[in-house]
C-alpha cells in the first residue's frame, strides 16, 4: 500500500485515540467512567449507538454479504423501527429512571439477586464473543491485504484498543463514535462515487445485470424457519432480537443510561430507527456495484490471498484447471453482461445469468479445493472487499477506507470492552465481593476487567474470523442468547411475576434454544431469538401462578 495510504491512517487514528484520553481527564468518579456523569446530549448518544453497528464487520462483512447475496440481508434490519418505539415506551423510561448503572441491577430490584447475575454472566459471555468477532474483522482485513499471520493482526489491532479502552471511559468512547461515523459514511459515499464512475455501462444497464442475477431482490414473504433472510423472519425474529439488543444488552443499555434524560434516550434510539435501514441497504448496495465491477473486470478466482496461494502451491494441477475453467467463465460472462447491456432483453439476461451461474460454480469448487488443501473454511466473503479496495481504488481513497475500518473497529471494541467491564465490577465484584470501598478502588478494578476481557476477545477473535460472514457470525452468538435474556425482562413489566419464575425460565428458555440450535440446525438462528423469549415469558408466568405478587420498582 502506498505511504500516503499509511500517512491518512495513522493521523486519523492519533486524533482518535488523543482526543479519547483528553475527554478522560477529570473524570475520577465510576459514574464519569461508565456513565458520563449522565450528561450526553441525545445526538451523540444517537451517533454513538448507530456507529457501534456500523462497525468494521458492517464494512466488510455486510459489503461482501451483498456482492456475494444481494439486497435481501436488508429484510434482517425491518424488525429495528418497531423495537425502537416499543423500548421507548417500555424499557428506556423504567432504566433510566431506576438510574442503575447496569440493565442487570434492575432485575434484582424486581426479582432477586440470582436472576440479575444468571442474565449478567450470560451477556458477558455473548458480549465478549461478539467483541472477539469485531476484533475479527479488522484482522481479515490486515491479513488478506498484507498476508500478515492472522494472530500478530488480531494483536495489532487488539492490544491498542485495550489500552486505550483501559485508559478510556464511556464519554471519550461516545465522542469518538461521533467521529466514527462521519469518517465512515464518507467513505461509503466515496465507494460509491468511484463504483459508479468505474462502471463501463449505465447504471440503469448494469443493475438490470444485477438484477438477472436476484441481487436486487429485497422481498422475501415465504415463512420458512430455515430461511434466514425472509420478510417474516426480520420482522418477527428481528424485532425481538433488536427488542434484546437495545433494550437488555449493557453495551447499548450503557448508552442511553448516559443520555441527560429519559425523552433523550428516546431520541437517540429513535435515530436508529429513522436511518439504520438507509444506511444497511446503502452498503449492501455497494456490495452490488462490487459485483457489477467484476462483471466487467477481472475478478480473482479466491479472493483470501492466502488460500490462493496454499492451493497453488499444494495441488498445481488442480489449481491449474480452476484457473482455466475460471479465465473462460470470466470471458462468457463479461462478453453476455455486454451483450446484454446493449441489447436488453430476456434472451441476452437469461444468458448473462447463466453464464453467471457457470463462473459461481468454478467458484464453489476452487473454494472446495483451498479446503481442502488448507485444511480450514475456505469462505471468502469477508474478503472481497478488502481486495476490491487495495487493487482498484485511487491513491488516498483506500487510506481513507482502512483508517475508517481500524477506527471502527477500536471504536466498537471499546465500547463493548466497556460495557463488560461495568457488569464485571457492578454486577458480580461489587454486588458480591467488594459493596463499599472507595471510587479510585472500583476504577482499577474496571480497568482490569477491561484487559481480561480483551484478552479473552482476541483468542475468541483468531476463531471467528474463519467461520464466514462476520456480520452473520456476530449475530448468530446474540442471537443464542438475546431472546432468553429478553424474556426475563419481559416478565419483569409483568406485576404478577415472581423471582422463581423469572429465573426458573430464564434456564428454560436457554435450554430451549440450546436445544434447537444443536438439535435442529437448520433453524435459522433469527427464530433463536423468539423461542427463547417465548419460552421464557411463558414458563415464568406459568411458574408465577400462585405466588407472591411482586411490585415494580
Amino acid at each position: 500500500m502506498h505511504w500516503i495510504n499509511w500517512v491518512i491512517v495513522v493521523v486519523y487514528l492519533l486524533v482518535v485515540v488523543v482526543d479519547g484520553l483528553r475527554r478522560t481527564r477529570g473524570t475520577p468518579s465510576i459514574e464519569g467512567y461508565f456513565l458520563a456523569s449522565r450528561r450526553l446530549p441525545w445526538w451523540a448518544v444517537g451517533l454513538s449507538v448507530m456507529a457501534t453497528q456500523l462497525s468494521a464487520i458492517t464494512l466488510i462483512g455486510t459489503t461482501g454479504q451483498g456482492a456475494t447475496d444481494g439486497l435481501r440481508f436488508v429484510q434482517f434490519y425491518f424488525g429495528l423501527p418497531v423495537a425502537m418505539v416499543l423500548l421507548g415506551v417500555t424499557l428506556v423510561p423504567f432504566l433510566h429512571g431506576a438510574k442503575v448503572y447496569t440493565a442487570y441491577e434492575y432485575l434484582e430490584r424486581r426479582f432477586d439477586a440470582r436472576t440479575r447475575s444468571l442474565t449478567s454472566f450470560l451477556f458477558l459471555l455473548s458480549r465478549g464473543m461478539s467483541a472477539g468477532t469485531i476484533i475479527a474483522a479488522p484482522s481479515v482485513v490486515l491479513s488478506a491485504i498484507f498476508g500478515w499471520d492472522l494472530t500478530w493482526c488480531v494483536l495489532l489491532i487488539g492490544v491498542p484498543t485495550i489500552v486505550y479502552t483501559v485508559l478510556g471511559g464511556v464519554e471519550a468512547v461516545a465522542w469518538a463514535d461521533v467521529k466514527q461515523m462521519v469518517v465512515i459514511v464518507g467513505a461509503l459515499l466515496a465507494l460509491v462515487a468511484v463504483l459508479v464512475w468505474r462502471l463501463p455501462v449505465p447504471l440503469d444497464d448494469a443493475f438490470r445485470l444485477a438484477g438477472a442475477t436476484g441481487r436486487l431482490r429485497v422481498f422475501d414473504f415465504s415463512f420458512s424457519l430455515t430461511e434466514t433472510y425472509t420478510f417474516w423472519s426480520g420482522i418477527l425474529g428481528g424485532t425481538f432480537l433488536m427488542l434484546s439488543y437495545f433494550g437488555t444488552d449493557q453495551s447499548q443499555v450503557q448508552r442511553y443510561l448516559a443520555a441527560r434524560s429519559v425523552d433523550e434516550a428516546r431520541s437517540s434510539l429513535l435515530m436508529s430507527a429513522y436511518w439504520k435501514i438507509p444506511l444497511q441497504a446503502l452498503i449492501l448496495v455497494i456490495g452490488v456495484l462490487v459485483f457489477l465491477f467484476y462483471t466487467f473486470a477481472p475478478s480473482p478466482m479466491l479472493f483470501n490471498p492466502r488460500h490462493d496461494g496454499i492451493l497453488r502451491e499444494r495441488q498445481p494441477a488442480v489449481y491449474a484447471e480452476l484457473e482455466s475453467r475460471h479465465a473462460a467463465a470470466l470471458a462468457g460472462r463479461e462478453q453476455a453482461a455486454r451483450e446484454a447491456a446493449a441489447a436488453p432483453g430476456g434472451g441476452s439476461l437469461a444468458t448473462f445469468k447463466a453464464q453467471n451461474d457457470a463462473l459461481e460454480t468454478v467458484r464453489k469448487d476452487a473454494l472446495a479445493a483451498a479446503a481442502v488443501a488448507s485444511g480450514e473454511s475456505a469462505r471468502d466473503v469477508n474478503y472481497i472487499i478488502p481486495r476490491f479496495v487495495l487493487d482498484n481504488l485511487p491513491l488516498g481513497f483506500a487510506g481513507v477506507f482502512l483508517a475508517a475500518v481500524l477506527a471502527a473497529a477500536m471504536s466498537s471494541i471499546a465500547a463493548e470492552l466497556n460495557s463488560l467491564a461495568t457488569a464485571t465490577v457492578v454486577d458480580f465484584y461489587q454486588r458480591w465481593y467488594r459493596k463499599e470501598d472507595t471510587d479510585l478502588h472500583f476504577l482499577t478494578v474496571g480497568r482490569i476487567a477491561t484487559a481480561l476481557w480483551g484478552v479473552f476477545a482476541m483468542v475468541v477473535a483468531t476463531y471467528a474470523a474463519t467461520l464466514g460472514s462476520l456480520i452473520e457470525v456476530v449475530n448468530r452468538f446474540g442471537s443464542f442468547f438475546y431472546g432468553s435474556i429478553l424474556g426475563v425482562f419481559l416478565l419483569a413489566m409483568v406485576k404478577r411475576a415472581t423471582a422463581l419464575g423469572a429465573f426458573a425460565g430464564l434456564i428454560a428458555g436457554m435450554s430451549a434454544v440450546a436445544a434447537v440450535s444443536f438439535g435442529l440446525p437448520t433453524v435459522s438462528f433469527l427464530w433463536h431469538n423468539v423461542i427463547g423469549a417465548v419460552v421464557v415469558f411463558s414458563v415464568g408466568l406459568l411458574l408465577s401462578v400462585g405466588g407472591k405478587r411482586e411490585a415494580l420498582a
